[in-house]
């Protein structure tokens, strides 16, 4: 029902204008069965009957094969616009909600759930055909005997009774075994992204395989077994029932003295007519029971609200000056509260290179997070030359920076201001300037091959960023991974460059040998921030390390 709603909510005239080809095929159907009645079991003619057979099945079969083509081509739009509005709410929700989610359970949603919305969807037509067949099939044999039919339906009715718990049953495993493949998605990820690991420890990959992956398998293995072994049990049951319906009517018939032979064989034809519609539709009813567990798991991820298109989010030229005043974020936390970062005052300047030096643990990310507007302080505000932004303009603050995080992702695309093309003039200069160009990396405005070193992937995530010509440069431990040939290029020669750009840049860093060429020194320690000047400037130059380690 979940499916019906969203679909008549959706494409209400498209879907009114299926039922119609349903009712039909429906009707047709039922002219078929009359017109057998009354020409060929009860007539005297039936070779001239042939041709008005062969013509009623005809367009039973183009009637029957339309609304049958509409109704899947009309599930495929929307199952097209289903995953397209799922992708755009990811796109659209925050960033800490995404992570509380965890990209295990989110591509389980993409596939899994979409998937069998899918089925579900390409199996609606059995299940519209079958109800709207034995509608109207009913009112003809209602016509015919009203007290047969009256057996009948209570015979169906157990008939489906039975059926409907059976398929309850199938539900309930499904819903165990969608759980079954959150837990599964997890484990694949592990064995994707722990493969090195894995590789040079056999020992954890035994445990994780016959330990935690094991589990999970056999209990998917368990819960799908049993929803088949419903499903079949369901699917037979109505299969022997229809043909014992078949049964009572004869017996009523010649035994009870009901109703002549004529209408017990018609009863018995239009049984058989109904058999494989109901047989397919109760068939058809656990991919629905599946896309029911898809959509309550969908509402359950507690996305962003869809909203269409991605309005231009282009920030007020001419800042000054973008400030944290009293910002504070707390992580949640199941045992009590979580670590919290703030309250925080920082003001950063046009045209500044700001070094943020701190522990593991210390709120570094965390506030590069604040700053750049991927997550909302929880106290305190976000201003842009003294203006507060608004959740409303939330976007169009985040349009100044470009990022290069610890975990980035490398596209692989490069794209210029405003999601054009980027200048090649510039992309140029700066493939030479980050010593990319011999790599063949680069191909076209696209980058052609990632095979390439953790520090090399940098330097081209660093020329994305560039590209974008936003005007601050978020740069999360970027020198890390960086040979110390150019490390030493990227604080002497690469940030000078980005100064004469007129570029902003807020970078977290622990190379102390190069904090000099910081216009500003910050640490952070225990969510607090403070900014380094004169001899504790000095000293986290000297020693960083060390400074951390005594706390001073």
């Amino acid at each position: 029902m979940d499916l019906l709603r969203f679909v008549f909510r959706e494409y209400a005239r498209a879907f009114i204008g299926v039922l119609a080809l349903s009712l039909a095929s429906a009707g047709l159907g039922v002219g078929v069965i009359a017109y057998i009645n009354q020409r060929l079991i009860a007539g005297d003619t039936p070779v001239s009957a042939l041709p008005g057979l062969l013509g009623l099945l005809f367009a039973l079969l183009a009637v029957s094969l339309g609304a049958q083509l509409a109704l899947t081509t009309l599930g495929h739009h929307f199952v097209y616009r289903l995953r397209a509005r799922l992708v755009k709410r990811i796109l659209d929700t925050d960033i800490e909600r995404l992570e509380t989610l965890g990209s295990a359970r989110l591509l389980a949603s993409l596939s899994s759930d979409v998937r069998n919305i899918t089925i579900a969807f390409v199996r609606l037509p059995e299940l519209v055909q079958g109800i709207v067949l034995t509608t109207v099939c009913a009112i003809y044999l209602a016509w015919l005997s009203p007290s047969l039919l009256a057996v009948t339906s209570v015979w169906i009715a157990l008939t489906m009774a039975g059926g409907a718990w059976l398929v309850s049953r199938v539900y309930a495993h499904l819903h165990d075994v969608r759980e079954s493949e959150d837990r599964l998605y997890r484990h694949f990820q592990t064995v994707i992204d722990g493969r090195k690991e894995l590789a040079l420890n056999r020992d954890r990959a035994r445990r994780l395989f016959e330990g935690d992956y094991d589990e999970a398998a056999r209990d998917y293995r368990h819960h799908v077994i049993r929803a088949d072994t419903f499903h079949l049990s369901a699917n037979n049951w109505t299969n022997i029932m229809m043909l014992g319906a078949i049964g009572v009517v004869f017996f009523l018939a010649n035994g009870l003295g009901w109703a002549d032979t004529t209408v017990a064989a018609t009863f018995s034809l239009t049984l058989l007519f109904l058999r494989t519609p109901l047989i397919q539709a109760v068939g058809a009813w656990p991919t629905l029971t599946a896309a029911r567990v898809a959509f309550e798991k969908l509402a359950g991820l507690t996305l962003a609200d869809y909203r269409p298109g991605f309005p231009p989010a282009s920030p007020e030229p001419g800042w000054r000056e973008l400030t944290l005043e009293g910002a504070t974020y707390r992580y949640p936390a199941s045992d009590g509260e979580g670590f919290a970062v703030g309250p925080v005052d920082l003001t950063l300047r046009r045209g500044e290179q700001v070094f943020l030096i701190g522990g593991n643990g210390s709120g570094k990310s965390t506030l590069a997070r604040l700053l750049a507007g991927l997550v909302e302080p929880q106290e305190g505000e976000l201003q842009v030359d003294g203006h507060t932004v608004t959740t409303a303009e939330r976007h169009a603050y985040r349009a100044r920076f470009a990022s290069v995080f610890t975990d980035f992702y490398l596209f692989d695309e490069l794209l210029g201001p405003n999601g054009n093309a980027p200048d090649d003039t510039l992309v140029a200069a700066w493939t030479e300037h980050l010593g990319m160009t011999h790599t063949g990396a680069l191909r076209e405005g696209r980058i052609a091959s990632t095979r390439l070193s953790q520090g090399q992937r940098k330097r081209l995530a660093l020329l994305l960023a560039i590209a974008e010509s936003r005007d601050v440069l978020l740069l999360d431990e970027w020198a890390a991974d960086q040979d110390p040939e150019f490390r030493q290029a990227f604080y002497r020669e690469v940030l000078p460059r980005l100064r004469d750009m007129g570029k902003t840049v807020f970078a977290i860093s622990h190379d102390d040998q190069y904090f000099r060429h910081a216009d500003r020194l910050l640490e952070m320690r225990n969510g607090r921030l403070m900014e380094l000047t004169g001899a504790q400037r000095e000293e986290a130059s000297r020693d960083a390390v060390a400074r951390l380690q005594r706390g001073a």
